[in-house]
């Protein structure tokens, strides 16, 4: 994969650490998250959502459910680099998608999926977002141009011919 394939806008990058490593000697599963996180924090900082704004404003976002895909390993000292597409957004919600390549090798190591909630921390519900904030959400969306909906967007797991499997209420199995 050429550097030109990596799809998304960059939001942050860095090194595998030594602490990262797990007994298999590669990157822990906690660690792809952690890196993901990390890419969050820079897109909001993007939107203005930063640690001055949610202590001035007494409000910032909370992650209510996130789906994260491992395509090839990483290990140590390797670097990376974070992506983020944004998929939707409305008055209260943002839907983003976010890919993990190695930086120098170009191949994609990893993809998160996150719906997060705009959330008023005095009341700890779910309010508007601030209008320049959705101003800026707006502006990193239009900015995306005519990105084609992820692969590993909106996917399932399953088990395609299993031995045993319990079947989901409402589907067949």
């Amino acid at each position: 994969m050429a550097r030109d394939d990596i799809l998304g806008v960059e939001v942050s990058s860095g090194r595998v650490l030594p602490e990262w490593i797990d007994v298999n000697n590669h990157m822990n599963v906690a660690f792809y998250v952690l890196a993901f996180d990390q890419g969050v924090d820079a897109l909001w900082d993007r939107f203005g959502i930063t640690d001055e704004h949610i202590r001035e404003m007494n409000s910032s976002t909370f992650a209510v459910e996130s789906h994260v895909v491992y395509r090839r390993e990483l290990r140590l000292d390797d670097p990376y680099l974070v992506t983020a597409q944004i998929l939707a957004f409305d008055d209260k919600r943002i839907h983003q998608f976010q890919r993990l390549y190695h930086a120098e090798e170009h191949f994609l190591a990893a993809t998160a999926e996150w719906m997060n909630l705009h959330v008023d921390l005095n009341t700890r519900r779910v309010a508007p977002w601030p209008e320049e904030i959705l101003d800026d959400i707006a502006a990193v969306a239009e900015s995306q141009g005519d990105w084609a909906w992820p692969h590993d967007a909106g996917r399932r797991m399953h088990v395609p011919s299993p031995i045993f499997s319990v079947a989901a209420e409402g589907a067949s199995a």
